[in-house]
């Protein structure tokens, strides 16, 4: 995985981040990388990686990423958000699935987050357990597109974060 390529993307998604801040890495995980960074608000941990496969192989999908955020101060633990390098249909929200869960996701702009908090520590859970994870989306201009994500590491990196923040 691209370390300053993920530092770019994710720059946006905290609020409070200056530019002096930089993301700090923490250490890979098998197919994941844990990340944290002080922001105006606190300290963010998070873990991420990029997706395996992708589908449609024709199109250009952007920089993706699904990542798991904790802040120190309580605002959200392990919170899953899927990072798309396109603007999402809000009218087709992005859907995940490990093994046989599924659950459903909106869409905000480029991101997509699970749309019951109820199911967030439930996908998290299923995560910890599952070998991969589905994520489905639709781009704002139509496109149908898919992403493969590789599990191994995921609970070792949550455990890191959880020790950080």
């Amino acid at each position: 995985m691209c370390f300053r390529v993920l530092l770019l993307v994710l720059f946006a998604a905290f609020p409070g981040l200056s530019a002096a801040q930089e993301a700090q890495n923490r250490g890979a995980y098998g197919d994941w990388i844990v990340f944290s960074i002080n922001t105006d608000n606190g300290l963010v941990c998070y873990a991420a990686s990029r997706p395996i496969e992708m589908t449609p192989s024709s199109v250009d999908h952007g920089e993706v990423f699904f990542v798991i955020s904790t802040w120190a101060n309580g605002a959200a633990e392990e919170q899953p958000r899927f990072v798309s390098g396109y603007a999402l249909r809000p009218e087709t929200p992005p859907r995940a699935r490990v093994g046989s869960s599924r659950f459903q996701m909106f869409a905000a702009g480029q991101d997509g987050f699970v749309e019951d908090l109820e199911d967030e520590s439930d996908l998290i859970r299923q995560m910890r357990r599952g070998v991969d994870m589905r994520i489905e989306a639709t781009s704002q201009r139509g496109t149908a597109t898919a992403y493969l994500f590789s599990l191994t590491g995921v609970t070792a990196a949550l455990e890191r974060v959880d020790a950080l923040c």
